[in-house]
C-alpha cells in the first residue's frame, strides 16, 4: 500500500492549489508571465503599426501607447524581481540562527495537449488507430502536468527525472525531422518572464534539467542547518544543482532562453558552489570552534575561503547583461556575505594572535608554519617569528585584524540596509549584529592609549579550505522507464525516422510444407531468402519486409523462434500474416538469421550472412529454389544436427543492431 501511495504521488505532484507559500509564489509566478506575455503583445502591435503607418496623429497615439506599454512591463518586471527576492519562502521554518541561502524559483510552462497530434501521427505514421492510444497519450500528459508542481523532496526529483527520460522516446516516436507534428512547447524565463516557444524537445529538455537543478536548490535551503544530518543534506543539494546546471550548460549550448544562457548559468553554478561551501564551513563550526591557536586560524583561513567565493559570486552578478536580470537581493546578499565571512576570518586571527600568548609549553615552530601559511605578505620588517614571540608586535598585528573586522562588519550592515528586500530578512540582521557587537568586544577588550597612533595595516589571509565544494552529477538525473508507447514496437525499428507502407495481408499456403522464405533478425523479424515461385511471393511477399502480426497475434515483438512457432502449424488452408515495408531507405541488418530445419532453428552471425552470393558473378548466378521454412526432410536434419542451437529466453528483448563478438553465445548448444 505504502508503495502504491508513493507511486501515486510520484506521478501527481504536488496539489497546484495547496496553500503552501511556494504554490503561492509560482501561482503568482504563472500570473505575472501571463501579464507580461500580454504586454509585450500589445508592445509587438503598436510598434508593427507604428512602421506601417505614416500618418503623424496615429503615430503620436502609439507612441504614447507605447510608453504606457513599457512602464506596465518595468512594473511587472519588478513584480517578478519581487518574487525571486522571496528567499524566506524556502528557508527551514525553524531556521533563525542561520544565514539565509538562495533558491532557484522553478521554471512555468504552459499545458501541451499531445493528443491530437500524436493520434494523427500514429494512424499517418504508423498506421495505426490512434484512439487506441488514448491511454498512453494520456498518462504522458498527465506525467507532464505533474512535473509543474513537485513535491520538495525525493519523490519531486524522481517525477521530474521520470519525465526527462521519458522525452527521448517520445522525440523517437513522434518528432521527426521531414514531419511537423504542430506541437509547441512554451517555457518563461525565470528571470524576466519572457516566454519562449519551440517546436523541438530540446527547450523542453533543457528546463526540465533546468528545474531539476532548482528543485535541489530548494531541497538544499529547507534543510535543518542546525544539525550535520541536515547539513550534509544541503551540501550535497547544492552540489547537485550545480552539477546539473553545468550539464545544462555544456549540452544545451544554444538554448534561446537567457535564464539557461552559458553567462547566466556559470554564474548560477557559482551561487551554488557557494552556498555549498557556507554549509561546509557551518558543518565544520557546528560541534564548536576550539579556542586553540591553530583551531582558530584554520577556521580564519575557512571563514575566507567562504568570502572568497562569495566574491567571484558578486562579482559574475555585476557583469553585464547578467546585472540587468539578477534579482537586487541576489547580488546585495553576495556582497553581503563576502564582507561578512571576511570580517568573520580576521575576527579568528585576532583572537588567536590576543588570546594565546606563546607559552613554554607550546610548539614555536608549529605556530609559526601556522602563521606564515595564514598570510600571502607580512608588513615590512616583521617575521612570523617575531609576531609570535614579541608581545608588542602580536598585540599590533591582533589589534589591526580586529579593525579590519569591525570595518567589515560595518560595510556588511551598510549594505544590508541598502537593499529594502534584505530589510525583511530579520535572521540576517541579527546575524550581522551580533558579529559586529562581539568584534566590538574583542576590541574594546585590548584596547589602550596608544592605539590612536597606531596605523598598523592587517595583511591578506590567504584562503584555504579542507573540504572544496565540487560538481556532482545526481545518478538520478535519468532513471529507466517503461516506454509508454511500446505497443508501437521495437523503436530501433519503429521510429519516427523510418518510412513505412500500410501493413499488407499475405496469404501463406504451404506447398509440401514449405512456405518459400526464410526469416532473420531478432524483434521484430524479417523475410529473406524469399523464393520469387511461392505463393507468398506472388500474393505480395517481399524480400525485406517486417512481420508484424500472424493472424491475430501482434509479433512486432517476437523473435524468430516464437514466430517459427506460430508458422510452423500452418495448415492446408494456410494463414494470413501482416507485414509492412521499408520506405525511402535501406532496412538495418538484423542480427541473426534462422531457417527452420529438422524442427529447430539454424542461427547464423552477421559475418556469415555478410559472405552471401554477392561475391560472386551475377551472371553466373540461377534463381533456384531457397531452402525452404518448413523442412521435415530427413537430409536436412542429418546435416545440420551439428550446429543446431535453441534460442533462449533472452530472445525476446530487443538486442543492438552490431553486437560485439561476444554475442554468438547466447544460445545453447543442443
Amino acid at each position: 500500500i505504502t508503495d502504491c501511495l508513493q507511486n501515486n504521488c510520484s506521478q501527481t505532484g504536488c496539489n497546484p492549489f495547496a496553500q503552501t507559500g511556494r504554490s503561492k509564489l509560482q501561482n503568482q509566478r504563472a500570473s505575472l508571465n501571463k501579464e507580461i506575455i500580454k504586454e509585450m503583445r500589445m508592445r509587438a502591435g503598436a510598434e508593427n503599426l507604428l512602421k506601417a503607418t505614416s500618418n503623424n496623429k496615429v503615430k503620436e497615439m502609439v507612441l504614447l501607447e507605447l510608453s504606457y506599454v513599457n512602464s506596465n512591463l518595468q512594473l511587472l518586471m519588478g513584480q517578478l524581481e519581487g518574487l525571486n527576492s522571496s528567499v524566506d519562502v524556502y528557508q527551514n521554518a525553524q531556521e533563525t540562527a542561520n544565514i539565509p541561502l538562495i533558491a532557484l524559483g522553478l521554471k512555468e510552462t504552459k499545458e501541451v495537449d499531445f493528443s491530437t497530434p500524436f493520434k494523427d501521427f500514429i494512424l499517418d505514421h504508423y498506421s495505426e488507430d490512434g484512439n487506441s492510444y488514448e491511454d498512453e497519450i494520456a498518462d504522458l500528459m498527465d506525467l507532464r502536468q505533474a512535473c509543474r508542481t513537485p513535491s520538495r523532496n525525493e519523490a519531486g526529483l524522481e517525477l521530474m527525472a521520470k519525465y526527462y527520460s521519458h522525452i527521448p522516446l517520445v522525440e523517437s516516436r513522434f518528432f521527426s525531422p521531414n514531419y511537423q507534428t504542430g506541437i509547441f512547447f512554451t517555457w518563461y524565463d525565470s528571470f524576466t518572464g519572457v516566454p519562449v516557444c519551440q517546436q523541438n524537445l530540446s527547450l523542453e529538455k533543457a528546463s526540465i534539467l533546468f528545474n531539476m537543478a532548482a528543485l535541489y536548490s530548494q531541497i538544499a535551503t529547507r534543510s535543518n542547518r542546525q544539525t550535520t544530518k541536515g547539513l550534509m543534506e544541503a551540501i550535497s543539494s547544492f552540489q547537485k544543482a550545480a552539477g546539473i546546471l553545468n550539464h545544462l550548460k555544456e549540452t544545451f549550448t544554444h538554448t534561446p532562453s537567457y535564464d539557461m544562457s552559458p553567462a547566466m548559468l556559470s554564474m548560477l553554478i557559482r551561487l551554488m558552489l557557494a552556498q555549498a561551501q557556507e554549509c561546509l564551513f557551518e558543518k565544520t563550526a557546528l560541534p564548536g570552534i576550539r579556542n586553540q591557536f591553530n583551531s582558530l586560524m584554520k577556521m580564519a583561513q575557512e571563514a575566507a575561503k567562504v568570502s572568497e567565493i562569495y566574491d567571484y559570486v558578486h562579482q559574475s552578478m555585476i557583469q553585464t547583461p547578467i546585472k540587468d536580470n539578477v534579482p537586487l537581493l541576489w547580488s546585495t546578499m553576495s556582497q553581503v556575505k563576502a564582507n561578512h565571512y571576511r570580517s568573520m576570518a580576521h575576527y579568528f586571527v585576532a583572537s588567536a594572535l590576543l588570546d594565546h600568548q606563546l607559552g613554554p609549553n607550546d610548539d614555536e615552530d608549529q605556530q609559526e608554519k601556522t602563521l606564515s601559511q595564514v598570510y600571502d605578505h607580512l608588513p615590512e620588517g616583521r617575521t612570523p617569528l617575531d609576531i609570535l614571540k614579541k608581545k608588542d608586535e602580536r598585540q599590533c598585528i591582533g589589534k589591526a585584524h580586529i579593525r579590519r573586522a569591525i570595518l567589515g562588519h560595518e560595510e556588511a550592515l551598510r549594505t544590508y540596509a541598502l537593499c529594502h528586500h534584505l530589510n525583511k530578512m530579520d535572521a540576517l540582521q541579527d546575524i550581522l549584529k551580533a558579529s559586529h557587537e562581539r568584534s566590538l568586544n574583542k576590541c574594546s577588550d585590548n584596547e589602550n592609549e596608544d592605539d590612536f597612533t597606531d596605523y598598523t595595516e592587517a595583511p591578506d589571509i590567504i584562503s584555504k579550505t579542507e573540504h572544496k565544494a565540487e560538481l556532482e552529477v545526481p545518478a538520478t538525473i535519468k532513471v529507466k522507464v517503461n516506454d509508454f508507447f511500446q505497443r508501437l514496437g521495437p523503436l530501433s525499428v519503429f521510429s519516427a525516422k523510418q518510412r513505412w507502407t500500410a501493413p499488407r495481408t499475405i496469404r501463406l499456403r504451404p506447398e509440401d510444407r514449405d512456405l518459400g522464405f526464410t526469416l532473420k533478425g531478432e524483434s521484430p523479424v524479417q523475410v529473406v531468402s524469399l523464393d520469387p515461385q511461392c505463393s507468398a511471393a506472388t500474393d505480395g511477399l517481399k524480400e525485406g519486409d517486417y512481420i508484424v502480426a500472424v493472424g491475430s497475434t501482434d509479433c512486432k515483438w517476437m523473435g524468430v523462434s516464437e514466430v517459427m512457432r506460430l508458422l510452423k502449424d500452418v495448415n492446408h488452408e494456410g494463414t494470413d500474416i501482416q507485414v509492412v515495408s521499408l520506405m525511402d531507405s535501406t532496412p538495418s541488418m538484423p542480427t541473426k538469421s534462422a531457417t527452420f530445419c529438422g524442427n529447430l532453428p539454424k542461427t547464423y552471425s552477421m559475418i556469415c550472412l555478410a559472405y552471401d552470393d554477392d561475391g560472386k558473378n551475377p551472371k553466373s548466378r540461377k534463381v533456384t529454389k531457397k531452402s525452404s521454412f518448413l523442412s521435415w526432410g530427413l537430409k536436412n536434419k542429418l546435416k545440420s544436427a551439428s550446429t543446431l542451437s535453441l534460442p533462449t529466453a533472452d530472445w525476446n528483448k530487443p538486442f543492438p543492431s552490431f553486437p560485439s563478438s561476444s554475442s554468438h553465445n547466447d544460445s545453447a548448444l543442443y
